[in-house]
């Protein structure tokens, strides 16, 4: 009989460790095998069984020929005036995704990719061009925090040799894909990311963006308590359904419908997202409506001027547009902040992140869109 393909063996960095625990003993051994091993991966960042030493020897021969760890590879890394960094990561099958570092004084954010490309084809995102290829498996959603580390560990700041010991402080998931259009996946690695014998990050310092996947949002606030932030981007209903085909499917009054169920904490708010196009939603009208969608709702909106990418049908507005806009807000009881643009000048700010082709072979089959 011949031996396993070693890329059909699972990949144990796609288990959380409940999940594990149970791997470990269908082999036969004690559940406590699992949490070594998940403290291995991720808190030592070990890519190989050899390197467990606190294991038998004849655990890790069994584990080497019954499972796999996978190792994302960073292909290329880009760095903006502003500090910046973006990261290109290779996948084990060859698709390539992006994910950016941003620094902000003591705050240092990861932005993380859930899809290799998006299907949800919002016409102001240089990702939705790109279609979708496939979801991201819960391994290298969070492998993308060891990779980004490993660039880290070289600064003055973090010379550490240990991973757990981790410089960044928040992760937002809104890199390339929709991150509850992969709702396993995501849960997945959101649960690894908590877990006390990995990362450890407190719930709040970890946002989850979506553009409005109703079901998989009232799920993801039974789920856990993570921040949520949901791409809204106009402030009445026609402007927004040209903007993301998505509302087709959930139209704006039932996505702030569900946002109205989100469950929060005493102090928590949901963030609304609104990218200003130029002569599109950016009018003092424009701000009135969207303050009339949000009355009553516990919340905050992020502004953000549209990132200019190659092929896009939209233009930046003015600053002082932009500050009107936000100063309506204002006038209208709204909490409205204007997010300063980090990494544009490498095509790392929200809406830039796209990768060229991917290779024919491997990975597998797009899975429906959510549309």
């Amino acid at each position: 009989m011949s031996a396993p393909d070693p890329d059909q063996l699972p990949d144990l960095r796609d288990l959380p460790r409940e999940a594990l625990r149970a791997f470990v003993k269908d082999l036969g051994q004690p559940a406590y095998r699992g949490d070594q091993i998940f403290g291995w991966i991720w808190r030592k960042g070990a890519r190989t069984f050899d390197e467990m030493t606190n294991l038998p020897a004849s655990l890790r021969e069994k584990l080497a020929a019954e499972a796999r760890i996978s190792q994302p590879t960073i292909a290329e890394v880009s760095t903006s005036t502003d500090g910046t960094r973006k990261v290109l990561l290779e996948l084990e099958d060859g698709r390539k995704v992006e994910t950016v570092l941003i620094p902000d004084g003591e705050r240092l954010t990861l932005c993380i990719s859930s899809q290799v490309g998006c299907a949800l084809a919002c016409s102001f995102c240089a990702t939705g061009t790109m279609g979708l290829t496939r979801h991201m498996r819960p391994g290298e959603i969070v492998s993308q925090i060891l990779a980004a580390q490993s660039l880290l560990l070289d600064d003055e700041r973090s010379n550490r040799a240990d991973p757990s010991e981790r410089p960044v402080t928040n992760i937002v998931m809104m890199g390339m894909g929709e991150p509850l259009h992969n709702y396993d996946g995501t849960l997945a690695a959101l649960r690894i990311l908590t877990d006390e014998q990995a990362f450890h990050y407190a719930a709040a310092r970890i946002t989850v963006s979506t553009v409005g996947l109703v079901p998989q949002m009232l799920a993801l606030g039974e789920a856990l308590p993570v921040r949520l932030a949901v791409s809204l981007h106009a402030g009445d209903p026609e402007t927004r359904r040209r903007l993301m085909p998505i509302d087709k499917k959930y139209p704006m009054a039932e996505v702030l419908a569900a946002c109205r169920q989100f469950p929060l904490k005493t102090r928590e708010r949901i963030t609304f997202e609104y990218t200003l196009m130029r002569g599109v939603n950016d009018r003092p009208v424009d701000a009135e409506n969207l303050a009339r969608q949000l009355t009553g709702l516990r919340c905050k909106v992020n502004l953000l001027a549209f990132n200019e990418h190659d092929g896009a049908p939209y233009e930046r507005p003015s600053d002082e547009v932009v500050f009107a806009f936000s100063e309506r807000l204002r006038a209208l009881d709204v909490d409205a902040f204007v997010r300063r643009t980090r990494g544009r000048d490498i095509a790392a700010a929200c809406g830039q992140l796209a990768v060229g082709p991917k290779p024919p072979s491997g990975g597998e089959p797009a899975p429906d869109s959510p549309e």
